[in-house]
């Protein structure tokens, strides 16, 4: 008998920040003020808006948005 195909809440512990930073490093640096243990694993995505595509945002893009 298993509980499902989902971990169970007491086994999985997750969440996210939003900042807004100039680039990976600043993220970087203020990761290593967090209050994490050596053990723990990050990953730093980063997030993107529409007017960071620049030119590549075309008319129709924008239309489509």
């Amino acid at each position: 008998v298993i509980d499902g195909p989902f971990t169970e809440t007491k086994e999985l512990i997750a969440g996210f920040w939003i900042w807004q930073v100039r680039s990976m490093d600043e993220a970087v640096e203020w990761l290593k003020r967090a209050p994490f243990d050596g053990g723990t694993e990050i990953e730093l995505r980063p997030v993107y808006e529409a007017s960071d595509l620049g030119e590549n945002f075309t008319p129709e893009l924008r239309e489509r948005d």
